[in-house]
């Protein structure tokens, strides 16, 4: 019985395999005939794409020659028309050539006649030649028997007057030249000395710039320089000055090319010994009060010099620099006194010349206010102070008065003239400044004697104050014109074996007399 089922089984799967093979192979041809109709729906929408990519293409093509051929016939057509240009240059050149041609020949034709005209001159002239040589020889002659003079004697008798005719005319062409040059160089020279003069810091300017300060005790200098110089490296960084401090008893030194921040340093230190606290803190407490109390008395001062000159409405800044100018200097000449009394003149000028008088003086009184300004600012005294006054508003002409009186731009209305003339009125009075007395005799002394040491000098004096020099001549050995080469060489020796700031003018006179006897 069980083997009987097993074989039903056997068999059963069997014809169950079988017809599933049969199955499979009827189901594969179905799939196979659909991927058929498929590939050639593929295929032939595949030719129909490239049968319309091939027709684009040829069309896109046909543009593409199109517009090739356009564009080679636009080159082409230039270039035609560019040969053409050329050509019609060409033409123009060969007919400039022609005409250039024909005119140089023209030229050579002209050229050659004169030649010919200048051989027949030359012909001529040899012969008149020969004649003006016999002709100078029969005078010649004639002079010789009459002077009694041979012909070198002669020649050197000429020599000898044209030499001192040229000597006279050199005399008259160098005066001549040195008056036209002498405004220009006068101008040059002036502003280079100076602003040499201003920027120098030799020893009178050292003098000037230090301070001393008494102190109490000596024991003071220890607590002004602290523990491990804290406190005085303290005061010069805060009011910006060099403090010296040495074996000298009772003083300390304050250096300062600013003569302001030398004063409020003074001050602090003043107010330091007075309040007996020495330390970083109290000194830049004092230094800010002595700052300011310096500033206030600095205005103060401005407003007393502008109401003594009788002007008003200057700004603050102006005032307080017109104040600074009492710590300076100038060939210890105080330059406050000297602004107001510049003021002054200027203002008597401009009342006797019809001019505004308070406008005169304002400028006066300002001319000199950049001498107070801080050596760091470019250019003379005269360049800073106007641009300082015209920073805060003042009037152009005073601006250029201010700028002009040293000569800085050239001087171009009545005002910067009166500004110059007070200035050195002022500075040249007697007595107004003061020099070295052992300097200044010395360097009269030798002026005189350079003078002296020249030929025909009878007398010689220098005037102001080594300035100028008078030469008095004996009138029979020197005449005019050699009186301008001698104050050009005596100039020259003293330029040669002397030092001496500025310049020294040197006058040469000759007297002439004629006496007449009536009977």
């Amino acid at each position: 019985m069980t083997t009987q089922i097993i074989l039903f089984s056997l068999i059963a799967l069997i014809v169950g395999a079988v017809v599933g093979y049969f199955f499979s192979i009827s189901k594969v041809k179905s799939l196979k005939a659909e991927k058929q109709k498929e590939a050639d729906d593929v295929l032939n929408r595949a030719e129909k794409s490239a049968e319309e990519i091939r027709r684009n293409a040829k069309k896109e093509a046909k543009e593409i020659i199109q517009e090739e051929r356009a564009d080679l016939e636009k080159e082409y057509n230039k270039k035609v028309q560019s040969v053409a240009d050329q050509e019609r240059n060409l033409t123009k050149k060969e007919i400039s050539l022609d005409q250039k041609i024909e005119a140089k020949e023209r030229d050579l034709e002209h050229i050659k006649r004169k030649e010919e005209e200048l051989d027949r001159e030359k012909s001529q002239t040899q012969l008149e030649r020969g004649k003006l040589l016999e002709r100078q020889n029969d005078i010649s002659e004639k002079l010789e028997r009459v002077a009694a003079m041979t012909q070198e004697e002669a020649k050197s008798e000429l020599i000898s007057i044209m030499e001192e005719e040229a000597r006279v005319d050199a005399a008259k062409m160098i005066k001549r030249i040195e008056e036209e040059t002498q405004e220009e160089a006068e101008k040059k020279g002036k502003r280079i000395l100076a602003i040499a003069m201003q920027r120098f810091a030799g020893e009178f300017v050292a003098e000037q710039t230090i301070s001393s300060v008494e102190l109490p005790t000596d024991e003071i200098k220890g607590r002004l320089i602290g523990r491990e110089g804290r406190n005085i490296r303290a005061f010069e960084q805060i009011c910006g000055v060099d403090l010296i401090i040495d074996d000298t008893p009772g003083m300390v030194v304050i250096s300062s090319f600013n003569v302001v921040r030398k004063q409020v340093a003074k001050m602090t230190i003043e107010k330091l010994i007075a309040d007996g606290r020495i330390h970083p803190a109290k000194i830049e407490e004092f230094h800010d009060k002595s700052k300011h109390e310096l500033e206030q008395r600095l205005r103060e001062m401005g407003e007393k010099a502008q109401m003594e000159i009788g002007i008003h409405g200057m700004h603050p800044e102006i005032l307080k620099m017109l104040g600074a100018l009492n710590y300076r200097t100038s060939y210890m000449q105080n330059q406050y006194q000297h602004s107001l009394e510049v003021g002054f003149l200027c203002g008597a000028m401009a009342a006797e010349l019809g001019l505004n008088v308070k406008q005169a003086r304002r400028a006066g009184l300002l001319h000199d206010i950049g001498k107070a300004i801080d050596a760091s600012a470019e250019g003379s005294h005269a360049v800073v102070g106007a641009d300082f006054i015209k920073k805060y508003g003042e009037d152009p002409d005073i601006v250029h008065a201010v700028r002009a009186h040293h000569e800085d731009v050239k001087p171009e209305t009545i005002l910067a003239h009166l500004v110059m003339a007070a200035d050195a009125l002022s500075g040249a009075r007697p007595g107004v400044r003061k020099f070295l007395k052992e300097s200044y005799v010395s360097r009269v002394t030798d002026i005189e004697n350079i003078a002296n040491s020249f030929e025909g000098v009878q007398k010689s004096y220098a005037i102001s104050a080594g300035r100028e020099i008078r030469v008095i001549v004996e009138n029979d050995r020197v005449n005019d014109e050699q009186t301008v080469m001698l104050s050009r060489d005596i100039a020259k020796k003293i330029e040669e074996e002397m030092s001496y700031p500025g310049t020294i003018k040197v006058s040469v006179i000759r007297e002439t007399k004629a006496v007449g006897i009536a009977k």
